[in-house]
């Protein structure tokens, strides 16, 4: 049995732009009907979302039938025993949050290593990622693919940004809006031209270094502009986001008192 090629971080590498979505809701039903409308990625979210290693292999099992839809899991912190969690469970690409120091990133990179690279611990035939020990040299193949992807979301990360880029084994920089903007003073207000002047010129800082720029943007217009400023993996839309904005969207239009219910599209739903 082969070891599972990461195409993500292939393609951001050779420059492709990936499209994304988030997925908080911790279900493996959302995470497969998500898998099957397209996405390049989808963020299997472990900081905000009611997420552990046990949920995410519950969505990793259920996405891996839709091979050109790549899973990325985010931790809940820098946690090295965590990690090893997530990779063993068969994660290839991890998004870390609040790395503000090349120190902090250089030390994910090895926690995502088995030694002599690294410090991810051995185990591998109890870890679904070798398909317990039935990966053809799991052990020595397994650096290979792995993604690191770390947030900046602070003053202090914005500060230290180019040599959080430049830190050899991390793939991409993921900018957080709203936590950047909380820590530049300008708290819910994501859009301030401050906040934004400093995300754009991190995606150039971030591109300059030779590797990929990250973002969530919900808003297309403000996607649009990343992807133009040299964005290469971009979320789009949140799962928890798109329902209840259908949801809410459905439920106006018939309380407006709409004479004649719109017919149903097929397949009844």
């Amino acid at each position: 049995m082969k070891i599972p090629q990461n195409t993500f971080r292939d393609a951001l590498k050779a420059g492709q732009p990936q499209i994304g979505c988030w997925v908080g809701f911790a279900s493996p039903d959302v995470a497969e009907a998500l898998a099957g409308c397209g996405f390049d990625w989808l963020l299997l979210d472990g900081e905000h979302a009611p997420n552990d290693p046990r949920t995410v292999l519950d969505q990793l099992r259920a996405v891996a039938p839709y091979s050109a839809t790549h899973p990325v899991v985010r931790a809940v912190e820098a946690n090295v025993a965590l990690v090893k969690q997530y990779l063993d469970v068969g994660a290839q690409t991890l998004l870390i949050p609040m790395v503000d120091t090349a120190e902090q990133a250089a030390l994910m990179v090895k926690a995502m290593r088995y030694a002599p690279e690294g410090i991810r611990g051995m185990g591998a035939a109890l870890a679904r990622a070798s398909r317990w020990n039935q990966v053809d040299d799991y052990l020595n193949q397994a650096n290979g693919q792995m993604c690191l992807l770390v947030q900046a979301e602070t003053v202090e990360a914005i500060k230290n940004l180019q040599a959080i880029a430049e830190t050899e084994g991390v793939d991409g920089v993921f900018f957080g809006p709203a936590d950047l903007s909380a820590s530049m003073g300008h708290r819910g207000q994501p859009g301030h031209p401050d906040v934004q002047k400093v995300i754009l010129d991190g995606i150039a800082t971030v591109r300059a270094a030779g590797k990929a720029a990250g973002i969530l943007a919900t808003d297309p217009a403000l996607a649009q502009q990343y992807l133009d400023a040299g964005a290469l993996f971009v979320a789009v839309g949140l799962d928890t986001t798109l329902l209840v904005k259908a949801a809410s969207g459905l439920v106006q239009r018939f309380s407006a008192g709409a004479s004649k219910a719109p017919a149903s599209p097929s397949g009844g739903y």
